[in-house]
């Protein structure tokens, strides 16, 4: 990196986009991995479909044990 840098003609906020959505990556351990892409390939469904199943399932029964 240098020492410094120009930012004379730096705009502010340049590249903000407001109601942005962001899609943060999630990162699975390896062995929950593996047993979802097992899974998944087992009943023919897409990874990502499996897990947000698996979660709304999970957020059902958080809720209902409040």
């Amino acid at each position: 990196m240098k020492n410094e840098y120009d930012f004379s003609r730096a705009e502010r906020g340049r590249f903000h986009r407001p109601g942005a959505r962001l899609n943060l990556p999630v990162y699975l351990e390896p062995k929950v991995r593996a047993w979802v892409a097992d899974a998944a390939q087992a009943s023919g469904e897409d990874m990502g479909k499996l897990v947000n199943r698996l979660l709304k399932k999970e957020i059902k029964l958080a809720g209902s044990a409040h």
